[in-house]
C-alpha cells in the first residue's frame, strides 16, 4: 500500500501571472507557501476476488467494473493516462474542504500521481511530476488553471516561483528565519463557506490576459518582488497592506 501526504498552499502574490496564455509570452512570477494542512491518499492494487475491480472512496464510495465508470473525474483520466489494468482500490481524506480557495485541485492530482507513480515502480524527480500534473490538468482534464498550485503542491515550502517562456520554471526557496516566524504569528486562515471551482472562474478572464486585463497582471507581479522585500525586512503590517492592495487588483480580472 502506498501513502501519500500532499500539502494545501496559500498564494500571497503573483496569480494570475501563472497562466501559460501570459507567462508563455511575459513571464510571471508567484509568491506562496504551503501549510500544515495535506491530503492523505492511500493506494493498492486490488486482489482478484472482490466483485468490483476498482474501488474509490471519497465523498462518494464508488465500487465499479470499468474505468469509464468512476464519477470523480479526475481520478477517472488519471487511471486512464497511466493505462492502469489491474484492480486498484484508492482512499482520499483531505484536511480541508474542497474548492475553498487552497489549491486542493492540483493537490489531490499531485498526491494520487506520485501514488500511482510509486505503485507502478516509476521513480520521477518533483519538478517531473509537477510538469506532468500541470501537463495533465491543462491538457488532458482541459482545464483552464494557471501552474502554481501544482508546483507548491510538489516541493511544499515558502517558495518564489518563476515563470519563463517555454513552460521554463523556477523555484526559489526562501529560508526560514524570524521574519517567516513573524509573519506566520500574524496570519489567521478562516473558512468562508463560500466555494467555488477556480478553472470556471478562470476562463472568463484568461483569454483576456494579454488585451484588457494586462496591466493589471504587470501590477500584480510587482507585488511579488516587494513581498519578498517587506520579508527580508521584517515589515509584517507592510505586508498585509500589500496583500490588501494586491486582492484590490486582482478583483479586476473577474467579478466572481
Amino acid at each position: 500500500m502506498i501513502i501519500t501526504k500532499t500539502p494545501y498552499r496559500i498564494s500571497f502574490f503573483g496569480g494570475g501571472s501563472d497562466y501559460p496564455e501570459w507567462y508563455n509570452k511575459y513571464g510571471g512570477s508567484v509568491l506562496s507557501t504551503t501549510i500544515d494542512k495535506h491530503i492523505y491518499i492511500t493506494s493498492r492494487f486490488l486482489p482478484g476476488f472482490f466483485k468490483h475491480k476498482y474501488r474509490f472512496v471519497w465523498s462518494k464510495i464508488e465500487n465499479v467494473s470499468n474505468i469509464e465508470e468512476i464519477q470523480h473525474a479526475a481520478a477517472k483520466n488519471l487511471l486512464k493516462h497511466f493505462g492502469i489494468k489491474n484492480g486498484l482500490e484508492i482512499h482520499y481524506d483531505g484536511d480541508l474542504p474542497a474548492r475553498s480557495g487552497m489549491g486542493s485541485s492540483s493537490c489531490f492530482v499531485v498526491g494520487l500521481t506520485k501514488s500511482l507513480h510509486e505503485l507502478l515502480g516509476n521513480k520521477i524527480s518533483n519538478m517531473q511530476l509537477a510538469k506532468e500534473v500541470i501537463k495533465f490538468e491543462q491538457r488532458t482534464m482541459n482545464e483552464v488553471v494557471g501552474s502554481q498550485d501544482q508546483i507548491a503542491a510538489t516541493f511544499g515550502g515558502f517558495n518564489k516561483i518563476s515563470f519563463k517562456k517555454n513552460n521554463n520554471i523556477k523555484i526559489t526557496k526562501l529560508k526560514k528565519n524570524l521574519n517567516m516566524k513573524k509573519l506566520e504569528d500574524n496570519l489567521l486562515l478562516i473558512y468562508t463557506h463560500v466555494h467555488r471551482t477556480a478553472h470556471k472562474i478562470a476562463s472568463t478572464f484568461v483569454n483576456k490576459l494579454s488585451t484588457s486585463k494586462k496591466e493589471y497582471v504587470k501590477n500584480i507581479i510587482e507585488h511579488v518582488d516587494e513581498g519578498e522585500k517587506i520579508l527580508k525586512s521584517g515589515k509584517i503590517n507592510d505586508f498585509g497592506k500589500l496583500l490588501n492592495s494586491s486582492w484590490v487588483i486582482k478583483k479586476n480580472l473577474a467579478p466572481q
